[in-house]
């Protein structure tokens, strides 16, 4: 590319409206399901939220993704969890609550499924708050700070890929079969454990093939597996473990689909309407299969946004971005940079001037002092590259050369710290 420019304003998400972000011309209208005796929340107004491009930072410990669990194990009454999110007086005598992350359908892109998922737009209208996401805003680091309630920085799993310590590895952890081996690699215990030891009965529901894999061990043991192959099985198998049993009971469900056609397709494609309207059709089996005693807590891990052509720079074919960079780590919209010895400051020097203001470059001590990922024990830190650069509005740095090459053709990405990747929703129903 010839150089930064800023966004057209078409280029730009529209700006959050009374219930969240409004839609383009649209209303989202309440659907039936939302007519469930719900748990009351605070939707953000205009007054509230951020415009979709501008930086949020994360809200470890008052309003992220990291507090849901520990808020549900308060409900059921495991002892020390935390309630940072006040669910406990809403959902009082709520004995069964399953949690259900939809992959990539952050608080910004509602408004956009509406017309295609109106019992999700009613739910959010009425029963939804925002929430953030952890940083990087990815699915690897945001299902394992689900998991264990912890910050991205205590339980390491801080990008999509991240270099090994020591090594010149850079691991995937999509792709992560068991090296390095998993307790090892993020040593949080999960709040499933935790809830299982004190007597709940927990489940994890998700695709088979991500059973035992080396992320669903991090973020998700102490849980029976079940495995559901597409949203009408995801919704079945759900609803069974939530019934199984008498006492406290936990279920986790996952589902992929919205995050993978925005990727491929774009927000608001016809693939990613159609994988709106099957959450919306499996939000609707689930709300209405819940017991009295029950309750359903929908998230995210992240939002995501369309990346212009005119936008994406490429570390491969740009020798000045190359020079001085040992290993490249992150995913297009958060880069690690581990250096040479003796190049930092080089390297942050030249990547501000390429990139310009098109991203903020920054060395990993100010980025862990800037609180991105919660506190960084040591054992992490090097995890992080020594330096760290963050994409604004919709810009990317692709690796044609070095990564595979799908990750260059995606026409939406997410990872950096706009509001449109890092508002996620809480929706809470109780049946």
């Amino acid at each position: 590319m010839t150089g930064p420019r800023e966004p057209a304003a078409a280029e730009r998400l529209p700006d959050p409206g009374p219930a969240g972000p409004a839609p383009d011309g649209t209303g989202a209208a309440p659907g039936a399901a939302a007519e469930k005796d719900a748990a009351s929340t605070s939707p953000a107004g205009p007054d509230r939220s951020p415009g979709p491009l501008a930086t949020v930072a994360p809200r470890y410990g008052a309003a992220s993704l990291a507090d849901v669990l520990p808020a549900a194990l308060a409900v059921l009454g495991v002892p020390g969890a935390t309630d940072a999110l006040g669910l406990t007086g809403a959902l009082a005598g709520v004995r069964r609550i399953a949690v259900l992350l939809v992959d990539g359908l952050g608080w910004y892109q509602i408004p956009t499924a509406a017309p295609y998922a109106p019992t999700l737009a009613g739910l959010a209208a009425t029963v939804g708050r925002p929430l953030t996401s952890g940083f990087p805003s990815t699915t690897p680091t945001n299902l394992v700070t689900l998991g264990t309630g912890a910050a991205p920085g205590a339980h390491g799993v801080l990008g999509f890929t991240v270099r090994v310590p020591g090594t010149d590895r850079v691991l995937n952890h999509v792709e992560w079969a068991g090296d390095p081996e998993p307790l090892r690699w993020q040593p949080v215990p999960t709040q499933l454990e935790r809830a299982r030891a004190a007597g709940v009965h927990v489940t994890v529901v998700s695709r088979p093939e991500f059973g035992g894999s080396g992320l669903t061990v991090a973020a998700n043991r102490g849980g029976d597996y079940r495995g559901a192959a597409g949203v009408d099985a995801l919704g079945r198998e759900m609803l069974a473990a939530l019934t199984a049993g008498t006492g406290p009971t936990l279920v986790s469900g996952y589902h992929p689909d919205v995050d993978r056609h925005g990727h491929l397709s774009g927000v608001d494609s016809v693939p990613w309407r159609i994988a709106a309207a099957d959450v919306d059709r499996l939000l609707a089996r689930l709300v209405d299969g819940l017991p009295p005693d029950a309750a359903l807590l929908v998230t995210a891990d992240h939002g995501q946004l369309d990346v212009p052509a005119g936008h994406r720079f490429d570390l491969d074919t740009d020798p000045r971005l190359r020079a001085g960079v040992a290993v490249v780590a992150g995913e297009p919209r958060v880069r690690y940079l581990h250096v040479e010895p003796g190049a930092r400051d080089d390297v942050v020097a030249t990547w501000s001037a390429v990139l310009g203001p098109a991203a903020r470059v920054r060395t990993r001590e100010e980025a862990v002092a800037a609180g991105w990922f919660g506190p960084v024990p040591e054992e992490h830190l090097s995890r992080i590259g020594d330096v760290v650069v963050v994409c604004n509005a919709t810009y990317a740095v692709l690796a044609t050369r070095s990564e595979p090459p799908m990750a260059s053709r995606l026409v939406a990405y997410h990872g950096a710290d706009t509001a449109a990747e890092m508002t996620i929703p809480l929706l809470v129903v109780r049946g």
